[in-house]
């Protein structure tokens, strides 16, 4: 699994370590956690004799060269899944080992790789936690405290004021001509904090690698993890008298599903969500994970090349077409402007093996990928979260991802550190992690869209960081107060490693 969560960018445990998803603590009727970050070993398995891979081709743009390649692929052995003429990405399965090898020597082929070290369909199992549940008195107690334009639930979000989205909603809900794409584990659209803000028709489930837009495809099967619905009412949440309040609570929303049952971020189901949502006129796409199965995918390996290749095609066309990708940074607290650090967790769907790794070459994907807006956490005390990836240069800006309460509590009448959302059966819960740090600039980003309806990403993104609140490194930075540094923050107060431009500010994105 991959998603920010527990790999997800996907949550963390907490407090110690936070490598990928939530901890997660879920309200009355809640369910668990999951997705960030994650790694493997150096090159890419080949399928045993009988057992089938996923591949992605990559060749020149257009129907012509897919068609060449496509009859080539069949005589090699391989079976198109899809074909993306637009960006040249050719999705293929097939069973013969040296299948990659094969098609990589065919006039038009540029790169070919397989996406997954373990057979299809996978074997893994998704590991989400068990869920804390809020008493029915504290939940009690959170109503009884929230003002009367507030919902329920809000005065629990210590993340609103922390980037004056509280002050934004006075001026703003922003446009429901504005769609954020979530791309994730499935969003639960019956849920009453989403179902009125949910967009339907740039919703679809893309796992396989093609689309599938069967009523409800979007939404995480039972048993599945609630990820994509906790990040999904972060961003617009209705402001409608229930539960919690997004960062931007008048867009719409939609489910892009990507991760499989197991919960594994296979490329193919990620280029499939770039292409939908670029088709769709999504405005924003948020995502809070990493590509599996390898956390760090390196150009020097022909396998791991064709996924950054493809990957980089997709998250390019999308931004042509007018979307902003954000992307979490990670929770495995790694400095990604290093030249060397070393990944022990990849490939996660087989048997990972230690590798020492420069991320100049070996890019975590898609956060690293040209164009996307890398976000790193911040906790209740605004300090960079405990997990949290940083590295001067890689990450653009800053966003309330959660902490360790007991690393950076909140101040009353919020009482947990971590970030409060819906999870899927009508249920409420904590996670935390740079899963929930993107989610929360990609609401901003919506705010923007909303107020500058006409501006393009890139201007999106210059006033992303234009407009947001500037923070110092944190020297030194001892979250855990045990007399020694955690990490080491580098640059000045206009652009560092920990908060890149700042804190995200959503006040600004609606005035200015």
């Amino acid at each position: 699994m991959t998603p920010l969560s527990a790999r997800s960018r996907r949550a963390v445990a907490i407090p110690a370590g936070m490598a990928l998803a939530a901890a997660l603590a879920v309200l009355p009727g809640s369910a668990s956690a999951a997705p960030a970050d994650g790694g493997a070993e150096t090159t890419a398995r080949t399928a045993a004799e009988g057992e089938s891979l996923s591949y992605v081709v990559n060749v020149r743009p257009g129907k012509g060269t897919s068609a060449k390649v496509g009859k080539a692929i069949a005589r090699a052995g391989g079976t198109v899944v899809q074909a993306y003429d637009k960006i040249g990405v050719i999705v293929v399965h097939a069973s013969d080992p040296g299948f990659a090898e094969r098609i990589r020597g065919v006039k038009g082929v540029q790169s070919a790789g397989a996406t997954r070290t373990a057979p299809l369909p996978s074997a893994a199992t998704t590991d989400v936690g068990a869920p804390q549940e809020l008493t029915p008195s504290q939940m009690k107690a959170a109503e009884a405290k929230a003002e009367e334009d507030e919902d329920p639930l809000q005065p629990l979000q210590w993340d609103l004021p922390a980037i004056k989205a509280d002050r934004a909603h006075e001026v703003s809900l922003g446009s429901d001509k504005v769609t954020v794409a979530v791309i994730d584990t499935g969003v639960d659209d019956t849920h009453p904090d989403l179902a009125p803000n949910f967009d339907r028709e740039a919703s679809v489930n893309c796992v396989a690698g093609k689309p599938d837009t069967s009523d409800g495809a979007w939404r995480p099967g039972e048993g599945e993890s609630p990820h994509g619905t906790h990040v999904a009412g972060e961003i617009a949440a209705a402001k409608n008298g229930v539960g919690v309040t997004g960062v931007a609570p008048g867009v719409k929303v939609s489910g892009i599903k990507v991760s499989t049952v197991d919960g594994w971020f296979y490329t193919e189901a990620v280029v499939c969500g770039f292409m939908w949502a670029a088709e769709h006129g999504v405005e924003v796409t948020n995502n809070s994970y990493y590509v599996d199965p390898w956390m760090f995918n390196c150009t020097d390996d022909p396998d791991q090349k064709a996924l950054v290749e493809a990957l980089t095609r997709a998250t390019r066309y999308a931004e042509r077409k007018g979307a902003v990708n954000v992307a979490a940074a990670g929770n495995s607290n790694f400095d990604l402007a290093s030249d060397s650090i070393i990944d022990n967790s990849s490939p996660n769907d087989s048997t990972p093996v230690e590798r020492d790794i420069d991320p100049s070459v070996c890019p975590d994907i898609p956060t690293q990928l040209p164009g996307v807006v890398t976000v790193s956490s911040t906790g209740a005390k605004g300090l960079k979260s405990s997990f949290s990836n940083y590295g001067k240069g890689v990450i653009d800006i800053a966003a309330p991802g959660g902490d360790s309460t007991a690393y950076q509590p909140p101040e009353a009448p919020a009482t947990s550190g971590l970030i409060l959302g819906p999870l899927p059966g009508n249920r409420y819960g904590y996670m935390a992690g740079t899963s929930m740090a993107s989610p929360h600039v990609a609401g901003v980003a919506a705010l923007i869209k909303s107020t500058h309806p006409w501006a393009p990403p890139a201007v999106v993104k210059a006033l992303l960081k234009a407009q947001a609140d500037r923070k110092s490194c944190d020297d030194p930075y001892d979250i855990n107060g045990d007399g020694e540094a955690d990490a080491v923050c580098e640059g000045g107060r206009y652009g560092n490693g920990f908060y890149g431009a700042g804190l995200t500010d959503a006040l600004d994105a609606v005035k200015r």
